[in-house]
């Protein structure tokens, strides 16, 4: 399968002194792909590390590891976590932990190397650096690439492997641009704009749940109560934020399907996955959304098997850069896997 290609890339490039990357799409299955290369890098007597930028990635991480490597010692590091240092073969932690390292590892992995506080941040960048040894090899992970990576790539200073498809190998949905004209006065009039309208009732009719992305958590309120005024008063929903207390029990309702939809700022970008929904973002054009955060949001549609497509709506007053890379993101990658499931099949 197209899975063994890369993962062969990758078991080839350790030992080696290299930094490479793989530029999986958002529900490609990248972590299950690194196993066979970790478990290379462990039987040469590597010291390794995984590192990502958030700490509910490296907790979600450390069992699937544990699980794959019962017999290797390892530890799991972050600042909340329980565990004190010790020396361990295999070592997951978050990037700030990174800065405790150095020399340390010949194999370094980095996920999620586009996600906040990692990316543009000069001193992860120079913990990373530190903590690898000077032999080693370094890997990082994205779904989408920084503006410095991308030039990295560009100028060739940095291998790299793409993986265009999701495990069921179907194209991602591409993002579709409705114009509207101030979408937010006429919410702040208790109005919604006829366009909106028309996709909350589509999907009211198809009985599929769906996400709201807003620009701000000012915004939340007020969405929800004229979205609420449209849909049948059966079909529940709520809104919700990073800071928000009950955060944790709305996305386990939604997951439950007590929720029909969830009204949302950006924390559920990335990591939360829900698997048959479509998603509107209301201001997309708003300059808070970076063009990665507009692909990773267009990523939580179509992962799943019983429905590998959805829409992806963005509503928009105008067309901006940032728009139009995203939906040329997603094509570009779209482009690589349709030549890669001809070069297959």
């Amino acid at each position: 399968s197209h899975y063994s290609v890369f993962t062969n890339e990758l078991i080839n490039i350790i030992g080696k002194n290299t930094e490479h990357l793989l530029w999986a799409v958002t529900g490609a299955g990248k972590t299950e792909m690194l196993f066979k290369p970790i478990a290379e890098a462990l039987r040469k007597n590597f010291r390794v590390a995984i590192a990502s930028p958030r700490v509910d990635v490296c907790n979600e991480l450390y069992p699937r590891l544990d699980k794959a490597f019962k017999e290797i010692d390892k530890v799991l590091l972050h600042g909340r976590s329980e565990e004190t240092y010790r020396y361990t073969q295999l070592v997951v932690c978050t990037t700030h932990q990174l800065l405790k390292f150095k020399e340390a590892f010949d194999v370094l992995i980095i996920d999620e190397v586009d996600a906040f506080p990692y990316v543009n941040n000069k001193e992860l960048l120079f913990a990373t650096k530190q903590a690898i040894k000077k032999t080693g090899t370094l890997i990082y992970l994205t779904a989408t690439p920084s503006n410095e990576l991308a030039k990295k790539i560009k100028r060739g200073n940095i291998s790299i492997s793409y993986l265009p498809m999701r495990f069921h190998q179907n194209a991602l949905p591409t993002i579709k641009v409705e114009f509207t004209n101030n979408w937010w006065e006429l919410i702040l009039q208790g109005k919604l704009d006829t366009k909106i309208k028309k996709y909350l009732k589509k999907w009211q009719q198809n009985g599929k749940q769906f996400l709201i992305f807003v620009p701000h958590v000012a915004m939340l309120n007020k969405v929800r109560d004229v979205i609420k005024g449209v849909l049948a008063s059966k079909i529940k929903g709520d809104t919700v934020h990073a800071a928000d207390e009950y955060r944790i029990e709305k996305v386990q309702k939604m997951r439950n399907k007590e929720y029909t939809y969830l009204i949302t700022t950006t924390i559920l970008e990335r990591g939360v996955t829900f698997p048959e929904i479509d998603l509107l973002v209301l201001g997309a054009d708003n300059s808070v959304f970076s063009t990665s955060a507009l692909v990773q949001i267009a990523g939580r549609v179509g992962r799943s098997v019983s429905r590998p497509d959805g829409d992806v709506i963005f509503i928009c007053d105008r067309y901006t850069r940032k728009v139009k890379d995203a939906q040329k993101q997603i094509e570009f990658l779209n482009k690589k896997a349709k030549k890669l499931r001809e070069g297959i099949s």
